[in-house]
């Protein structure tokens, strides 16, 4: 056999070996963080024993941004803490194409979204309070992959899955309810939608979810379902309410209260956010974040 034959051969077989030994410790790595173990035996597991397998055949431990992903899957408090203390600009680092789907997405804002996970999405804003204002201000806005996540941002998932409590956190932080995604949705269209295709007994919440929306949005705010509320007058007031309506229309001002508290919430500084909500007069739907995050 030909030496080149031989060792194709020899380097085929030690690199499926090494796939296999990849396979393995990575999913040691993957079991050991959901099944909530310490963060600094996570640590040792991760810079000593855990490897994974990428593209073009490189092998590399999990970096701080990698790790993270899995404390937000397995909703690892204490983990994600520690990253995100420890290697904030890393833990934040769009992670490799073995992980995420394309490198202009900020997944772990929008994934933090998707499941919930309130108590490490403050950590994660919190940790982007110390970043220039331009990186903080891009990291908040940045649409995900255009093929994957049809370009939405973090604040368009948690209108679209109706997470109140991630709304507001994303808004205090300053996150734009007015960018849209890759079909021209904005937040508020896709809110829109789900108030439409809502069943009567879910109508209530999806509406305090649009008020604090409302709160945060500029006058004369462009959306693109606004012609179809105005085709279909009679049974959008019926679902908004007519005050709701009129304004989104652009047929009357917003109403005094919404004025007031536009104004009083313009006064908390993302630095402040959540916590000064506290010692404002605001009404309940505006403090959900109050009990989920003392839990």
């Amino acid at each position: 056999m030909p030496w080149n034959v031989k060792w194709l051969s020899s380097y085929s077989g030690h690199n499926s070996q090494s796939q296999k030994q990849c396979k393995k410790s990575s999913f040691a790595f993957y079991q050991a963080v959901r099944d909530q173990l310490p963060s600094w035996l996570l640590e040792d597991i991760r810079l000593m024993e855990a490897f994974h397998w990428q593209e073009g055949g490189k092998v590399s431990i999990y970096s701080p941004s990698e790790a993270l992903l899995y404390a937000l899957v397995h909703n690892h408090r204490p983990y994600a803490h520690y990253l995100l203390s420890k290697f904030p600009k890393s833990a934040l680092a769009v992670p490799s194409l073995h992980f995420s789907c394309c490198h202009s997405s900020a997944p772990h804002l929008a994934m933090a979204v998707r499941y919930n996970r309130i108590h490490i999405l403050l950590e994660i804003l919190k940790a982007i309070r110390d970043f220039p204002a331009s990186e903080r201000v891009l990291y908040l806005d940045r649409r995900g992959c255009s093929r994957v996540e049809g370009g939405k941002t973090a604040l368009h998932v948690a209108c679209e899955l109706a997470r109140p409590e991630c709304l507001l956190l994303l808004l205090g932080h300053r996150a734009s309810p007015c960018l849209s995604d890759c079909t021209g949705n904005t937040p508020l269209d896709l809110l829109l939608q789900q108030i439409w295709e809502s069943p009567a007994a879910s109508l209530r919440a999806k509406l305090l979810l649009l008020d604090s929306l409302l709160l945060f949005l500029p006058p004369g705010f462009h959306f693109a379902m606004k012609q179809q509320l105005l085709d279909d007058q009679q049974q959008w007031q019926h679902l908004l309410g007519k005050h709701r309506f009129q304004w989104l229309v652009g047929l009357a001002p917003s109403s005094l209260f919404v004025r007031s508290m536009q104004v009083l919430i313009g006064t908390i500084s993302p630095d402040q956010f959540p916590e000064a909500l506290d010692s404002l007069p605001l009404p309940h739907f505006l403090k959900p974040l109050d009990l989920k995050l003392k839990n």
